[in-house]
């Protein structure tokens, strides 16, 4: 058989969220446990487009694209926990870096990273958020202590209140010492990985590279891309890892086709044709994340 030329691109961030709903537990939570999910990805994707399952599916690959961010490495205080946080010595940041060192030495494989920046300080949880807002309500009775200590500032003030204010200020007080580390957030964003996907796309259809570009990814943001490449000839298929995406979005693409294994189908799954796969997947349950 003729050697396809086929490049497959995957979105290091959604991957790893998607993947622990997708296998085994003990086969997600190591470097060397990632490395081989992601050579059984290709491996699935490039048997399901070649038709057979030969050992060699590797010389049908023109690359596969890693893309992912090189951790923030800064440091900062916690405002709740009050310690300081060094997130270069964090274990998402020191496992992310011995993924990178295991898939830098694997076969065919190309790294492309982004960088986490900082953009804003401490937030809390927009959910949360709001329900504190709400709350501006129950601190009317402090509004009448506020009055009595500015008409008499050098004297001893008291509040009466009514047992409905009494409740509102200790469902406050509850409220309040409920917040824990989780809560609040720090204002970290990844940037440069979209843009190299994209780069990518481009330079592999333009350049003529390959005949065959396979998307992991979950998102919208590939469609200028995947126009392009489809405009040019390249045949483009996305792989959303069993995330139910928009109808709108398979006019942009050649179709839908999972390297990975449904959630909860047998064994046999894997012979699925791809047009069984495109129904499976616009009937699958939507998964937001």
């Amino acid at each position: 058989m003729t050697a396809r030329r086929i490049a497959i691109l995957i979105d290091g961030g959604f991957f790893l969220k998607r993947l622990p709903k997708l296998v085994a537990s003990d086969q997600c939570t190591s470097a060397q446990g990632i490395a081989t999910c992601i050579r059984r990805l290709c491996a699935s994707h490039i048997n399901q487009l070649t038709g057979d399952n030969d050992k060699r599916w590797q010389r049908h690959v023109y690359r596969t694209f890693f893309y992912d961010a090189v951790p923030y490495e800064g440091k900062a205080h916690h405002p709740i926990d009050n310690h300081a946080i060094d997130f270069a010595k964090s274990d998402v940041a020191r496992s992310r870096h011995e993924l990178f060192d295991v898939l830098r030495r694997q076969r065919k494989l190309a790294l492309r990273l982004g960088k986490v920046t900082k953009e804003h300080d401490w937030t809390i949880k927009p959910a949360l958020t709001k329900k504190l807002l709400h709350t501006r309500q129950w601190i009317g009775a402090l509004d009448r202590l506020a009055g009595q200590a500015e008409d008499t500032p050098e004297s001893t003030t008291s509040l009466e209140l009514s047992p409905e204010e009494a409740r509102s200020l200790l469902n406050l007080r509850e409220l309040w010492h409920s917040l824990d580390g989780g809560t609040v957030s720090l204002g970290l964003r990844q940037k440069g990985v979209d843009m190299r996907i994209g780069l990518d796309i481009t330079t592999l259809t333009l350049k003529r590279q390959v005949d065959t570009i396979i998307l992991v990814a979950g998102d919208s943001d590939f469609v200028p891309a995947a126009k392009l490449a489809r405009r040019e000839g390249i045949e483009f298929i996305l792989d959303p890892l069993w995330q139910k995406v928009n109808a709108d979005l398979f006019e942009h693409i050649d179709g839908l086709q999972s390297g990975l294994r449904k959630p909860g189908a047998p064994a046999n799954d894997n012979t699925q044709s791809r047009t069984e796969r495109d129904q499976a997947q616009l009937q699958a349950p939507d998964e937001e994340d």
